[in-house]
This record gives C-alpha cells, sequence and structure tokens, in this order.
C-alpha cells in the first residue's frame, strides 16, 4: 500500500535573505518528496529564525513552546530550527526545547531534508552548524512564493562591523556570485514569466568585493568594471538587457559604498525601478561613529540629493534607530533634521534594543524606556506627516500598477485589487470589469493618498496582460498550490516578505 508523502510547513522570520532561503528550503524539500501541508496539520514545521533582535529568542521559543502539545499528538511530527538563530545558539536549543529534531545552520541549508532522515532513522536530535558556506543558496532547488517577482541573491555575508548588528558573525564575510550565474537565473526566470527581480545582499552594493582583489576577480568581473564603473553598476546595466525583464530592484545598499556611477547606472537603465531603499540608522555624527557607520550625516544628504537630481520622481525609503545607547536630545534632533531634508517617502523605525554579542549591547549610556519611546512617537509623526505629503504630490497622476497577491489585506471588503507602482508605493484600485491576475499590469490614476498607500478608484484606463500573469494563472490549476511558507509577521506582497525590507544593518524583530 502507497503511503501518502509527507506534509511540511515553513515559518519564516526576519529579512529578505531569510525569505529566499525558505523558498530554497521548500524548493529543498519538495526535491526529497515533500508537499506542502496547506490547511492540514503539517508532519515537518521548520523555522527559519532571525536573531538581529532580543525577542527573537523569545519568539522561537514561545512558539516552539506551543508546538509541544500538537507534536505529542501527531506521532511523527518533526520540528527543525535554522537561520541565524539557530547558527547562535546551536546545541541550546535543544536543549531548551527537547523535543526539537533538527538544529541546521545559516551556511547549510542544503543539509535539512537529510538531518530529518537521520534524525527519523536515529531517533534523536540532529545538531549540525557549519562555520561557511558549504553551497551558494542560489545553486539549490528552490520553490518561489511568487511567478511574477523574484529575489536574486548576488552575495551573502557582510565585511561591515556596526556594533547595533549581530548578521556578520552569524553569516559570515560576503562571498560573491559571478555575474554570469546571476544572470543566467535572471534569464530562467524571465522565461518562466517572471517580470520583476530584485538583487539581495546584507549590504548588495558592496558586490565586487567578495571577489577580493580586482586582478584576482573573474574575467568577467574585469569585463564589467573595464571602464571604470563598480561591478554593481556593471550589473545593474546588465540587467537592462534582458530581453523581458520589466523591473529591477535591489536591497539594501550600505552609504559607504554608494557611488555616482551607481546612480547613473540606476537613472540610465530604464528597467531599474525609481525607487531606492537607503538604511540611514541615525542623522547624528556622533551616533554614527558609535555604531561604526562608515558615513556622516553630510555624506548621507549628499547622496540623496544626487538620487534626486537624477531621478526626480525616485521614492526613497529608510531604516532608523531610535535610541542607540549615549544618543542625546541633541543627536536625536539632528536625525529629525535628516528626516526633514530628506523627505522620504516611509521610513522603517525601530526602537533600540540590546543584542547580546554585539559591542553596543555593553555600551555605556544604555537609554531609559520611556525616553527612547517619547523619541520614537515623535519621529513617527514627523515622518507621518512628510509620508502623506509626498503621497499627495502622487495625486492625479497616472501610474503604471503590477497587480499582486495579496497586498491589499482590505480588498475583498473593498471591492478593490492592489499592487505596486514602479517607484514600489502601494496602489489599491477598484476592480475593471474585465479579469485582472496577479502579474498583469494596469494604469490607474491616483485619486486619494494616504501616508502608506495610494488609491485609484477612477474607471482603470488599461489593463495590459503578461506572460507573468499567464504564469500565475497555470499556478493556479497545479497541486500542492497551497502556501507553505508563512511568515512570523505579516507580508506586503511581490514575493512573501516581511512588512520592511529587512537587511543586516536593521533591527528588525
Amino acid at each position: 500500500m502507497e503511503t501518502a508523502p509527507r506534509t511540511y510547513e515553513i515559518r519564516t522570520y526576519g529579512c529578505q535573505m531569510n525569505v529566499h532561503d525558505s523558498e530554497r528550503l521548500s524548493g529543498l524539500l519538495e526535491s526529497a518528496g515533500y508537499v506542502r501541508a496547506g490547511d492540514a496539520e503539517p508532519d515537518v514545521v521548520v523555522f527559519n529564525t532571525c536573531a538581529v533582535r532580543e525577542n527573537a529568542d523569545n519568539r522561537l521559543y514561545g512558539n516552539l513552546g506551543h508546538l509541544r502539545p500538537v507534536k505529542d499528538g501527531h506521532p511523527g511530527m518533526q520540528i527543525a530550527v535554522g537561520g541565524c538563530l539557530a547558527q547562535k545558539d546551536r546545541d541550546t536549543i535543544v536543549k531548551r526545547a527537547p523535543w526539537v529534531d533538527v538544529v541546521f545552520g545559516t551556511h547549510n541549508i542544503g543539509s535539512l531534508p537529510a538531518l530529518l532522515e537521520r534524525a527519523r532513522v536515529q531517533d534523536e536530535a540532529q545538531v549540525e552548524i557549519e562555520e561557511s558556506l558549504v553551497t551558494f543558496p542560489s545553486t539549490l532547488p528552490t520553490r518561489r512564493e511568487s511567478p511574477y517577482a523574484a529575489w536574486v541573491s548576488i552575495s551573502v555575508g557582510c565585511n561591515n562591523t556596526c556594533t547595533f548588528c549581530i548578521v556578520p558573525s552569524l553569516r559570515g564575510k560576503e562571498k560573491d556570485r559571478r555575474p554570469g550565474e546571476i544572470l543566467a537565473e535572471v534569464e530562467a526566470l524571465v522565461a518562466d514569466g517572471v517580470l520583476e527581480i530584485t538583487l539581495l545582499g546584507q549590504n548588495v552594493n558592496a558586490y565586487g568585493s567578495g571577489f577580493g582583489a580586482l586582478a584576482d576577480a573573474p574575467d568577467e568581473v574585469r569585463s564589467m568594471t573595464s571602464s571604470g564603473q563598480s561591478a554593481f553598476a556593471g550589473l545593474l546595466r546588465a540587467c537592462g538587457g534582458v530581453e523581458g525583464l520589466e523591473r529591477v530592484r535591489f536591497t539594501s545598499p550600505h552609504p559607504k559604498d554608494f557611488t555616482d556611477d551607481v546612480i547613473a547606472a540606476m537613472a540610465e537603465t530604464p528597467n531599474v525601478m525609481p525607487s531606492l531603499h537607503m538604511p540611514l540608522q541615525s542623522g547624528s555624527d556622533a551616533v554614527l561613529r558609535a555604531m561604526r557607520r562608515s558615513y556622516r550625516q553630510e555624506r548621507y544628504l549628499g547622496i540623496i540629493e544626487k538620487v534626486r537630481a537624477a531621478i526626480p520622481d525616485a521614492a526613497i525609503t529608510t531604516d532608523i534607530i531610535v535610541g542607540f545607547p549615549g544618543e542625546t536630545d541633541a543627536d536625536f534632533e539632528e536625525t529629525l533634521h535628516v528626516v526633514r531634508e530628506a523627505r522620504f517617502a516611509s521610513a522603517f523605525t525601530f526602537q533600540y534594543s540590546k543584542r547580546p554579542g554585539t559591542p553596543a549591547a555593553t555600551m555605556d549610556g544604555q537609554l531609559p524606556k520611556e525616553v527612547v519611546q517619547e523619541r520614537y512617537e515623535r519621529l513617527i509623526a514627523v515622518q507621518e506627516e512628510i509620508s502623506w505629503a509626498e503621497n499627495k504630490k502622487q495625486l492625479g497622476r497616472t501610474l503604471e500598477v503590477l497587480v499582486a497577491e495579496g497586498e491589499g489585506r482590505k480588498d475583498q471588503a473593498t471591492r478593490r485589487l492592489s499592487g505596486r507602482a514602479a517607484d514600489n508605493r502601494l496602489v489599491h484600485f477598484g476592480a475593471p470589469d474585465e479579469p485582472v491576475r496577479p502579474g498583469d499590469m494596469v494604469s490607474v490614476e491616483v485619486t486619494y493618498a494616504a501616508p502608506h498607500h495610494l488609491v485609484a478608484d477612477k474607471p482603470v484606463l488599461d489593463v495590459r496582460r503578461t506572460r507573468a500573469g499567464d504564469a500565475w494563472e497555470a499556478r493556479q490549476g497545479q497541486s500542492g498550490a497551497a502556501k507553505g511558507v508563512s511568515l512570523g509577521m505579516p507580508s506586503i506582497g511581490r514575493p512573501a516578505e516581511p512588512d520592511a525590507p529587512v537587511t543586516g544593518c536593521s533591527p528588525r524583530p
């Protein structure tokens, strides 16, 4: 008698790199014969964890505690823990939660199916952590969450030493993929119907540094940089030559590596979108120095000015930490100054929290919670006002929107559809009479602006059916289409992703 295949569910926390890794984990499990659980209780639950904030530990162990009675009532169920927290805590996880079957780290995600099988056969927990990358994740099988938009990892690891961030110690030094491998993946994705890619790295615009000295870099890198441009600028321009690729984004850059040639490549490559996520963290030179961020306020605002000059319609977003150790009222006012000058479309703002293992955790000048809270609320108020004013500038404009799945949480109630404009603003629009699928493009006129979204309630001006929409429609008829990679926080569509563009430079939950 043939037995039913084992089912799985992946729960992802943290950054886009984790989301992309989870797509690889899904691909690995499905290649090994597992199927998505859908609405049924899964046979295998995989936690892909984040270690950026202290409450990440509490969240994981709380969720593991909730699963214990479920596992007790589900013979054969297995629980696996991977990601940055697993890389950090290692066998501590099975000591604190002995009902966990597998622990694996950031460098060996390809080992998951074998570890699950070994744990099942030997009936004991398997803990396997590698100290360096075993296989570049992009060479592994994948099960992408979106048929119309995709992450493309160009590097892993980070060479920065920000004092608030634990990611470099868990992800390792930067390692870059060869340009030919990246472009081959992009072309394959486009052939499958993908219209939009996001180039992904912990410090994406440092691309090229992972090859070491230019003389030792692959020939294709030397060719790409022969005119004097950086490898990342060359990669952006190369993406512009991929036929059928309509939208290119990247996240997240670091100001210290953000050069004029990258701005030129963005402005001169038609399919590179007019959106930029540029982490600020603080507007105070003193705090930036303490954070070990190798730029200062003047340099940062200079980048913003150059981007706006070259790409007037660019929507710029950022990350900001409030209450870093030693931050004074004057320091905080400098942050507010930068926010007012930069006029970000939106900002992902966070209250500093200690992260064991980082230099900042033991710094003098840890601030009282009430002080941090008061500053945080002031920052939110300033940015909300700016976001709303910037969105109001979109009123009356005609935007081309990539229709997305899962962007609008109230779409069913409001009878609207949702998607992203070229500058990545979220747009809700009235459903047209003709069928529109995720992955199709619509042209709409903006009729209302809120701080975090736009509304287009006039009739849709144009619908362009796309290969991406065809790919989405074809997927609906496939078995196993139920979602098997879930996030530990709400998603904002495109490929399933966190509610903010998390990077290794950001203290995300």
